[in-house]
């Protein structure tokens, strides 16, 4: 291999590596963000999920409905972070 073949791998392979870098320390960041949010309203459907045994009738269904909502954007947020972090 001639040392201008060389140097021009040489010089793919670090550009390469470079744009890897930022996308992984961006990837991370934005995992980070997410991870946050959907913290958030686990905190949230934690806390509200005991109130679960005290309501009854009418007031069950509504609450039972926003939990059910709360906890289906949650895996969702779970299912972006795992899409990032597969990346």
């Amino acid at each position: 291999m001639e040392r201008k073949d060389l140097d021009t791998l040489i010089h793919k392979v670090q550009r390469q590596r470079d744009e890897l870098v930022l996308k992984m320390h961006l990837a991370k960041a934005e995992a980070k963000d997410e991870w946050a949010e959907a913290e958030k309203k686990w905190e949230h459907l934690k806390a509200k999920t005991p109130g679960l045994a005290r309501e009854s009738g009418e007031s069950l269904k509504d609450l039972g409905a926003a939990v059910k909502l709360v906890g289906e954007e949650i895996l969702h947020s779970y299912e972006r972070i795992k899409k990032i972090l597969e990346k």
